[in-house]
């Protein structure tokens, strides 16, 4: 539990402010973040000043200027709820917080700001990372010594348009693994599968065009694609895949330009297509003439014989561009990916790459291909997948005896997608307060509604407070009378 003393940082002066100074900044702080929305009631006075160690009449008066700063509202025998602030409001000398931090919410951006100052992994259950501690880092140190000792002047040219040659050689042989015939000049090297998709909605994405997206999915393409005017529409999720009836009604509706699916270990549900779906996602996209976008960034995690089928070994880069990364087994400061795809489409992507921001790091690239030649990635991918067994069930059961209801239980990867009882947002901004990062399923949703649904990375759910901390909100008072169900089809 947080003391008066580390209320705020010390640095800064923080040190020389009262009391009441102190719990005004924490206050304020959680506010800008939206940890405390707007129309949320305030913690109790005494339930504030025994959780901060303070007494009463400090945060009455704490209470008292925000009220004043424009913060919170007081409301005669109910208590201090957090005021709509139309624009920031500075006091007592305070530098005023920008716009965009007074707009701030449980969003995309708060998670993906959360993220990268996250602290110890095993609060972290809604990352989409696996621990540090799982990862090779000698991997990675041996391939840079090796390049060290290497001539500096390949370091000093200008790299090329589609990536390092001898890498998209080597990820010509990885491809054939998953049955997947795609040459060098098919495959084009990329800052990571955010990037791949920023250049396929640049290509192929007009202002009023559908795309067709899971509910839910991969939150980051979302903003991606409604940047470039598209209309995202949703397809429901079942504990077995995609919902192909409701997939042939959309398609028929809106006529959409591409489908983008995660095929294998499914970002956050953790489903895998079967060759059934496949077949019939590739006769629609025949049908109604649409792209698909195949993102098998968790494929390395799903075990040889974890029975999936790839879009794209069925239809051979015709109408699939298939994207991947090592962001997830390696580093996610690597930052190389791929986009394997027809010879005009991969010209077409380099340019688009290189028109955005000339080549991608050829010092990444060789790094990666060192790795992967070197012998050791596929031993190091194996003691992953054990890790990740090892711990699946036992967060499954801790889930479940906490009150939640799983989606399905994946026999591979890393996430958990589970129906909490509560509104989400609220328990990840509860989470936040008590340390914990967590993944509100508002964010899977490209219309981002309240609902009950979580993900949680099974790697990073080991902290020992967490179990008490999951049951202690959701058997109190926020269970929800009834689950917020999010409307899949409806499109932004």
């Amino acid at each position: 539990m947080s003391t008066a003393l580390d209320l705020i940082p010390a640095p800064h002066g923080a040190s020389q402010l009262t009391l009441v100074e102190q719990l005004v900044q924490w206050a304020r702080r959680r506010i800008e973040e939206r940890v405390f929305r707007p129309g949320m009631r305030m913690p109790s006075i005494r339930k504030l000043a025994q959780d901060k160690g303070v007494s009463r009449f400090t945060v009455v008066e704490a209470y008292e200027r925000l009220v004043a700063q424009g913060y919170l509202d007081s409301r005669r025998g109910s208590g201090f709820y957090v005021r709509e602030r139309a624009a920031s409001t500075p006091g007592d000398g305070q530098r005023p917080p920008a716009v965009a931090a007074a707009n701030r919410s449980i969003d995309v951006t708060w998670l993906l700001r959360n993220t990268l100052h996250a602290g110890a992994p095993e609060k972290g259950p809604g990352l989409g990372y696996l621990p540090s501690r799982w990862l090779d880092g000698e991997l990675v140190s041996s391939a840079l010594r090796t390049l060290g000792r290497q001539s500096g002047g390949q370091w000093l040219g200008t790299g090329t348009a589609q990536g390092f040659l001898p890498l998209r050689h080597q990820l010509q042989t990885r491809l054939e693994e998953f049955e997947i015939g795609a040459a060098p000049e098919q495959i084009v090297l990329v800052s990571g599968v955010t990037q791949a998709i920023d250049l396929i909605a640049r290509l192929y994405v007009q202002p009023g065009d559908a795309v067709i997206v899971g509910d839910p999915a991969w939150f980051l393409m979302f903003g991606r694609f409604a940047a470039q005017g598209a209309r995202l529409v949703g397809v429901p999720y079942t504990p077995h895949g995609p919902d192909l009836d409701a997939l042939e009604s959309l398609v028929k509706t809106w006529r959409p330009k591409m489908f983008v699916i995660n095929s294998v270990l499914h970002n956050p549900t953790g489903t895998s297509l079967s060759p059934a779906q496949a077949f019939r996602i590739l006769r629609l996209a025949e049908e109604y003439d649409f792209i698909v976008v195949e993102d098998d960034i968790y494929g390395d995690l799903c075990p040889p014989n974890y029975p999936v089928t790839r879009l794209a070994s069925l239809d051979q880069l015709g109408r699939v561009i298939y994207l991947g990364s090592f962001s997830k087994t390696l580093t996610a400061n690597l930052r190389v990916g791929f986009v394997a795809c027809a010879h005009d489409v991969a010209q077409s992507i380099a340019d688009q790459k290189v028109l955005i921001g000339m080549t991608t790091p050829e010092l990444n690239e060789r790094v990666l291909y060192k790795i992967l030649t070197e012998g050791h990635y596929r031993r190091h991918v194996e003691r992953l997948r054990a890790r990740l067994d090892g711990v699946r069930d036992k967060c499954a059961r801790m889930l479940e005896h906490t009150g939640f209801s799983l989606f399905s239980m994946p026999a591979a990867g890393m996430f958990l997608w589970a129906d909490t009882g509560v509104d989400a947002d609220a328990l990840a901004a509860a989470g936040q307060e008590a340390g914990f990062l967590l993944a509100p399923g508002s964010l899977f949703s490209p219309h981002q509604s309240p609902t009950t649904w979580m993900r949680f990375n099974v790697a990073n759910c080991g902290d020992p407070a967490l179990p008490g901390f999951l049951t202690d909100y959701v058997q109190g008072p926020h269970r929800a009378p009834r689950p917020l169900k999010t409307p899949a089809a409806a499109p932004n």
